[in-house]
């Protein structure tokens, strides 16, 4: 019987170590992949400059290639109607890093300091359009 007392009591404190409530940290946050970040950003490009049907973007299309196997999402913007057109604007993430590149013809011109700010806010998260 004593052995039988001193198992159950060796059990009982086994449970009760096992379910303790030891307090553990939280994870850390997970870093955003590029294809999430811009993910947002399309969506945010999409709702701010043609969905809005800003004038400044009339003349053009979006075109997201978000589908990205090199680790470099992007997307376009085109001359409207021509989607298979040579890309006037192209915004590209890259897995590893939180910045996001904007090159071609647009940057040259009237809307460059437009992209560029409204790609930084949303790229550090923020989702409305600008004034």
């Amino acid at each position: 019987m004593k052995r039988l007392t001193t198992i159950f009591l060796a059990v009982v404190a086994l449970l009760g170590s096992a379910c303790s409530t030891a307090r553990q940290s939280p994870p850390p946050p997970r870093a955003q992949s590029a294809l999430d970040r811009m993910e947002r950003v399309a969506l945010a490009a999409n709702r701010c400059w043609f969905r809005s049907k800003d004038p400044a973007f009339s003349g053009y299309s979006l075109a997201p290639e978000l589908s990205s196997f090199s680790g470099r999402p992007r997307i376009l913007l085109v001359p409207k109607g021509r989607p298979e057109a040579k890309p006037l604007l192209v915004v590209e993430g890259r897995d590893g890093s939180s910045e996001i590149a904007t090159y071609g013809p647009v940057m040259d011109g009237a809307l460059a300091a437009r992209v560029s700010g409204d790609i930084r806010r949303w790229n550090g998260g923020a989702t409305g359009c600008s004034a």
